[in-house]
């Protein structure tokens, strides 16, 4: 059996139909204010070799309380893993691997010759505009010694 529509504006109104899809529109607010608990930005967390070395002798001491070694691991935020990888590399003496690594380009080591090479480098340029100074001044010399009529120099001539 089929019902017949009715299109009465009232019955319309009453079931949502002025509405979009037949719902009606839900405002949800914002929040206040940022959770003070939450960062700007998540960063991952980095353990130095100590805080290792530390997790690991407090986990070692818990071991025979039901328990606490997992109470430790969650206070810590750790994965069961990460504490294997730590007794790995504690028991094969890598405390280097403990450490975390400088990450970004090697840093050059200074040439030993670059000083001396840059002084060189000054004294070469300070005695060529000496020579280009000598120079300028005896070929004034010669136009002048030409002007005035005076001999040549027997130095200039080889």
């Amino acid at each position: 059996m089929v019902l017949p529509q009715i299109k009465d504006s009232k019955t319309l109104t009453a079931a949502g139909a002025d509405k979009e899809d037949g719902r009606r529109p839900t405002i949800v607010s914002a929040p206040a204010a940022a959770s003070p608990e939450l960062l700007d930005r998540p960063r991952r967390r980095t353990f130095t070799a100590q805080d290792k070395l530390r997790i690991l002798a407090e986990v070692d001491r818990a071991v025979g309380v039901p328990g606490a070694v997992g109470a430790i691991v969650r206070r810590e935020g750790l994965y069961s893993s990460a504490l294997s990888d730590w007794r790995r590399q504690r028991a094969a003496g890598a405390f280097q691997a403990l450490s975390p690594a400088k990450r970004g380009p090697k840093t050059a080591e200074p040439n030993p010759l670059a000083a001396e090479l840059a002084l060189s480098r000054r004294d070469n340029l300070r005695l060529k505009q000496r020579l280009e100074r000598t120079e300028a001044i005896i070929e004034i010399q010669k136009k002048v010694a030409v002007l005035l009529g005076l001999p040549a120099s027997s130095d200039d001539e080889s």
